[in-house]
């Protein structure tokens, strides 16, 4: 399943939101850029598991958690993270207000970076991408709105179809995935490394997401908005 928006108005303007957009398009432009030296960077720069438990390199490890949020292995990579930012993003910074939205989002990504490191010690290859700092954000989409409902492409067989599904059924199937993959990983020598997907760095950031959520206020300070019909028109 795809979601392609939600229907869920906002009152203010997502700035923060857009802005996270547009930086990680800029450093995907930057690692475009690169060429051949691309591996060498991403080595050099991107947050290493191995080198997280090495003793004395606490700058490295500070910069490149930050630095990797915005790092991206492709188009799709990029592109499924970057929608799905855009669809869920915008409604945790009009609940949280900017400047907490943006603590909020760096702290889960810092979470889901500790989770990798952990459930990966010896892992060498660079953990690059926003992924677990967007899985905060669906883990706090799933504890203020697990009713609004999210536009869908399904599968289905040879067919496709387009479906409004409430957001715990989206969000809850994607989550029940990482953990299955995850706990599948587990004893398995360099599993997520292989499949090219942190499944841990996603599973600790959607927690992180959903208590972070309620610790910074998210449900204790909930307008109640009134949606409009052009509120359910609007694909933004």
């Amino acid at each position: 399943m795809l979601p392609l928006t939600d229907h869920n108005p906002r009152r203010t303007f997502p700035f923060v939101t857009y802005a996270l957009i547009a930086l990680n398009i800029l450093a995907f432009l930057w690692e475009l850029s690169l060429g051949q030296d691309l591996q060498r960077a991403l080595f050099t720069l991107a947050f290493i598991p191995a080198k997280f438990w090495v003793p004395g390199h606490w700058r490295y490890d500070i910069f490149a958690t930050f630095f990797s949020m915005f790092l991206h292995g492709g188009l799709m990579h990029i592109g499924s993270n970057m929608l799905y930012l855009w669809i869920f993003g915008d409604n945790i910074e009009d609940r949280l207000g900017h400047f907490r939205y943006l603590l909020f989002y760096l702290l889960c990504g810092v979470v889901a970076t500790l989770a990798h490191a952990f459930a990966s010690p010896g892992s060498t290859i660079p953990a690059i991408g926003a992924s677990g700092a967007i899985a905060g954000v669906l883990g706090g989409y799933l504890i203020l709105f697990p009713h609004a409902q999210v536009t869908t492409l399904i599968p289905i067989f040879m067919f496709i179809t387009i479906r409004q599904v409430p957001a715990i059924i989206i969000l809850g199937l994607w989550f029940v995935l990482q953990l299955f993959s995850g706990v599948g990983s587990l004893g398995v020598p360099d599993a997520q490394d292989m499949g090219g997907v942190a499944y841990f760095a996603h599973i600790g950031g959607f927690v992180a997401g959903m208590i972070l959520i309620v610790l910074m206020g998210g449900r204790r300070s909930a307008r109640r908005a009134v949606a409009t019909p052009r509120d359910y028109a609007d694909w933004r």
